[in-house]
């Protein structure tokens, strides 16, 4: 019996890295774009993120006291869930809309499709489209105390001019979490420096979709029409901190890459093309339903098979 060896479950590769330490780690990413969000648009978006992130953390602990399953609010999923939720509403909706959001987000596309790790898309994206189809109204009504009028990318799609500079640093209307590019990408530097992602995904999203605009937008590559398609709308959001979601991402290396066209391709078409400014929701929903085709077009043949027949 000495000489039998130990069998365990796979993963037989272990880290030191938990899925609590990557979500506060998102958390932690996430607070600069959060922070500028609740200055930028005041007390009513605070109010609007501590709602949904009570409704994500609750309707989890409810769902597992309830199912008798082992509690794992622990592993700030929720938290993240509810955090990436209400960074993509706009800062007039009432709160309770934060609450419809964090129990859909949860219920209905994590914890009845298994919980964390089995949703087959981003719960947070999930929910907004699920809010934007239900409460058209509110969800696309953008006027706060702060700012009046439409969204820059509304705006440019009919032709207006928009101040890039405005975009870049924040002071334009939007989502709570949207409007900053540089809350974002100070976000994403931390994700980066920790090595929670990486720039495959990103990157390629990013460049796809610069490449489809100046062949499709109908201004060519105008720098100053792809810096406010690229500071606006949540692309910047969308593509560091729900493109890079570990579970509705492809896992092979080349299907990442073209995961990032697809995503590139399909905002670029929803934004040109569609009645809508922004796009990045859908195309990312959109993305993740086709993650297990990509997979399985890009899953590399296993050592000794798959060579030419004899």
């Amino acid at each position: 019996m000495s000489d039998l060896k130990k069998v365990s479950a796979n993963p037989h590769i272990r880290s030191k890295i938990t899925t609590s330490t990557i979500m506060l780690a998102v958390v932690i990413a996430l607070l600069p774009t959060t922070i500028y969000g609740i200055i930028n648009f005041g007390m009513k978006a605070a109010v609007l993120v501590v709602v949904t992130v009570a409704a994500t953390v609750l309707t989890e602990l409810i769902f597992e006291l309830a199912m008798k399953k082992r509690v794992t609010i622990g592993d700030f999923s929720a938290v993240v869930t509810g955090l990436l939720l209400a960074l993509n509403l706009p800062a007039s909706a009432p709160w309770w809309i934060g609450v419809i959001g964090g129990v859909f987000a949860i219920l209905v596309v994590k914890m009845l499709f298994g919980g964390l790790g089995q949703n087959f898309m981003n719960p947070a994206l999930g929910a907004r489209c699920f809010l934007l189809i239900s409460f058209t109204s509110i969800m696309t009504n953008f006027e706060s105390d702060a700012y009046t009028g439409a969204t820059p990318l509304a705006a440019l799609k009919i032709g207006e001019n928009v101040n890039v500079y405005n975009m870049v640093i924040g002071r334009v209307n939007g989502t709570i979490g949207e409007t900053s590019m540089i809350a974002i990408l100070v976000g994403a530097c931390i994700l980066l420096l920790l090595g929670i992602i990486d720039l495959r995904v990103p990157g390629t999203y990013i460049v796809s979709f610069v490449i489809f605009l100046g062949l499709f937008g109908g201004q060519g590559f105008d720098w100053n029409f792809i810096s406010a398609h690229l500071a606006g709308g949540g692309l910047m959001l969308g593509a560091f901190f729900m493109a890079t979601d570990y579970v509705t991402r492809p896992i092979t290396v080349k299907g990442q890459y073209i995961y990032g066209v697809l995503l590139g391709l399909l905002t670029c078409i929803f934004r040109v093309f569609g009645a809508s400014a922004e796009g990045v929701s859908y195309a990312i929903i959109i993305g993740n339903l086709l993650v297990p085709l990509i997979e399985k077009m890009t899953h590399p043949t296993a050592f000794g098979k798959g060579g030419a027949k004899k």
